[in-house]
């Protein structure tokens, strides 16, 4: 946090949202580089909140503590009077200009909640319910700042906030367990003859776990589809950058099966060569699939987009203001995957040796 008596603009305290992202997601940096500026930095600001709200409440001593100042903090956003953060000042803005729904937040920090209490997940759908709060309300959010109103594009918005969430479980798993964290369906674990206590004390690859980790990936595999058909209801200038994330993402869920699914001896990582592909439209994406635009919303999202209101004030356009000039956002993309991926490299050579 700045001290008082330091000078602080728009533009800087954008930058340092900036470096939050930079030094927080690897896929969701380059993706947001495709984004067009001014959502690109509504963007920015609003993964910044997210992510000090996750290192506060995943890696302070006291959580409880931590999730009662997030809830107040968002009180003093939304009153328009932010706490002297940098990210606070931001993301009071974007809330102001998108008119972005607070219950949405407040799931935000409820799934943080279910993370400090421990939660078990004995079900796919009970994961989901998971899935819903950390990363699907993100994806509804994103969609507000791009000016979408309508809950179909919305609740597809929210399949891929989830579909992520289950592919960054599949990829963690080994680092989750060695931490004591299980977020793999118990009644799946169970069904492949794989007892969770013992897999938390002592986490293996098997052909058993592998049967679990398909199925879970499966399932995002499904919702990634539904997705896709979301993402072509977005305005153009966005769709590149959407495209990008979805397709990193899922990537990330390949590499974990390229892996044989063994997520507890290695991360799954993706290639730059493969990073390049992608991005640059090598790699060709689904046939669109009209229908699965208005497949019904997934129960455990519902409430996200019930939050969301249907006034006709709300449902006017907004247009978000510019916090800092426009960069060489495609050499700075390249710049950052090519040092992320030395970095990831150096990292998985060190833990080896």
């Amino acid at each position: 946090m700045r001290s008082d008596h330091q000078i602080t603009t728009p533009h800087t305290d954008m930058r340092e949202c900036q470096r939050l992202l930079y030094h927080g997601s690897r896929s969701f940096h380059i993706a947001s580089r495709f984004l067009p500026p001014k959502l690109r930095e509504s963007a920015c600001g609003l993964y910044a909140f997210c992510r000090i709200a996750d290192d506060l409440v995943d890696l302070g001593e006291n959580p409880k503590q931590a999730l009662a100042e997030l809830y107040r903090r968002l009180d003093l956003i939304y009153a328009g009077t932010p706490q002297n953060h940098c990210v606070d000042r931001v993301l009071s803005q974007i809330v102001t200009d998108h008119q972005l729904p607070r219950g949405l937040l407040d799931a935000l920090l409820e799934g943080f909640n279910w993370d400090t209490a421990e939660r078990s997940y004995e079900t796919l759908d009970d994961l989901c319910d998971y899935g819903a709060r950390v990363a699907g309300t993100v994806g509804v959010m994103m969609a507000i700042l791009m000016g979408v109103k309508d809950h179909a594009t919305l609740a597809r918005a929210a399949d891929l906030g989830v579909a992520m969430q289950l592919t960054n479980i599949c990829r963690d798993v080994g680092e989750d367990a060695r931490a004591g964290r299980l977020y793999l369906p118990r009644d799946l674990m169970h069904e492949h003859g794989i007892d969770p206590e013992a897999f938390l004390r002592n986490p293996q690859p098997s052909p058993q776990l592998s049967a679990v980790l398909r199925r879970m990936l499966k399932e995002a595999d499904r919702r990634y589809r539904q997705a896709d058909e979301g993402i072509r209801q977005l305005p153009r200038g966005c769709r590149p950058g959407i495209f990008a994330a979805r397709r990193l993402y899922a990537e990330i869920g390949k590499t974990v099966a390229m892996n044989n699914h063994d997520s507890i001896n290695q991360r799954a990582i993706v290639s730059g060569i493969r990073k390049f592909s992608i991005l640059l439209g090598l790699i060709r994406s689904p046939s669109p699939a009209p229908q699965l635009l208005h497949e019904p919303c997934s129960r455990e999202n519902q409430f996200l987009i019930d939050a969301v209101p249907q006034t006709e004030e709300w449902q006017r356009a907004n247009q978000p203001r510019r916090f800092s000039p426009s960069a060489g956002w495609m050499l700075e993309m390249f710049m950052v995957m090519k040092q992320r991926d030395e970095m990831a490299t150096h990292t998985q050579s060190a833990n080896h040796d």
